[in-house]
């Protein structure tokens, strides 16, 4: 079965000091209908700049490069013309913070309706209709109300639904979340969730969640991606990445978010800023409990197969009673 969205390669090359460092760096994955997709990983892992170069949102000077097919046409290079007929129509996404993405001095529904017309020729009377419609689909509560308000007499709940309202108007097939949950409690944030599974079952959507909220992850999504400095570091089923994780980034993130028992213990250091990533080794074995001498000689590929695969020469063949044959046994 063909991929709707499938990525290979992906690279974003920021500029710093007049010279390109990639803070993306080969992204590979595919996204079928109906399906959910997190791209899990630290601050500054690199997850929300891949997810804006999916719809050619990128800050100014950054450089793209590789793959990204939807339905098997190629998206990178489009021109803008192009790629108006692509973002919000096929490719729709949500930011994070519907405070920001949403224009303080006009109504949810001049705005709701700006997006519906935007990609139709309906008249300006049945995109206020069908922009009452979306408001009601979102659980908006009291759409006619939703329409004439102000995105600052609403809460933050009712400020990301106006927002996912605005990413349906034109009935998109790929859904982008960018930490939907970032601006809210914890209740509202497990109701946008759920809206999202709703969504995407009623609508056949495809959805890539970019998030940090392992609890969102676990109840909420078929596969993960987990990314470190602009890597995909781990890929597998979400159930069982969180049976039995294989890159002690992953455990690392499990252990901090309290996900796998006990105590919560903090992954040490941080995400090597993007002009200092260590290059041909693990980028992430300064930080690794775990690491052994291969870890500095060589950049790993990844081990394992379709199923769940990482990057890391923990997961290597060895011969048995060797540190590698030990955490390998340990760590499924």
């Amino acid at each position: 079965m063909s991929s709707l969205l499938s990525v290979r390669g992906l690279r974003v090359e920021l500029p710093i000091g007049g010279r390109f460092f990639p803070a993306v760096d080969g992204i590979d994955f595919e996204l079928q209908a109906g399906e959910a997709l997190a791209v899990v990983g630290e601050s500054g892992s690199g997850k929300t700049l891949a997810a804006r170069a999916l719809v050619d949102l990128l800050p100014e000077g950054a450089r793209l490069s590789g793959d990204i097919r939807y339905q098997g046409r190629e998206l990178a290079g489009l021109p803008e013309r192009e790629w108006r007929g692509i973002r919000g129509r096929e490719i729709a996404m949500v930011f994070q913070e519907p405070a920001s993405a949403l224009d303080p001095v006009r109504t949810i529904g001049s705005q709701i309706v700006e997006a519906i017309r935007a990609h139709g020729d309906g008249s300006r009377g049945a995109a206020v209709a069908q922009a009452r419609r979306l408001l009601e689909e979102v659980s908006f509560g009291d759409p006619d109300r939703g329409l004439s308000e102000y995105p600052h007499r609403l809460s933050g709940g009712l400020r990301q639904r106006a927002c996912l309202a605005i990413a349906l108007a034109a009935h998109p097939s790929v859904l982008i979340a960018d930490e939907p949950t970032t601006a809210l409690d914890a209740t509202l944030a497990a109701d946008a969730l759920d809206l999202l599974d709703r969504l995407r079952r009623d609508r056949g959507l495809a959805v890539l969640l970019i998030t940090h909220d392992l609890a969102a992850v676990a109840h909420h999504t078929n596969r993960c991606l987990v990314v470190y400095a602009g890597r995909v570091v781990e890929e597998s089923g979400t159930g069982e990445l969180f049976r039995g994780p294989l890159h002690p980034y992953t455990r690392g993130l499990l252990a901090s978010a309290g996900t796998l028992g006990g105590e919560l213990r903090p992954i040490g250091g941080a995400i090597p800023d993007l002009a200092f990533r260590p290059r041909g080794r693990c980028a992430f074995a300064p930080r690794c409990p775990e690491r052994f001498d291969p870890c500095e000689r060589g950049e790993p590929g990844f081990i394992g197969d379709a199923g769940a695969r990482a990057r890391c020469y923990l997961l290597s063949s060895a011969e048995p009673g060797s540190p590698t044959a030990e955490i390998r046994g340990s760590g499924r």
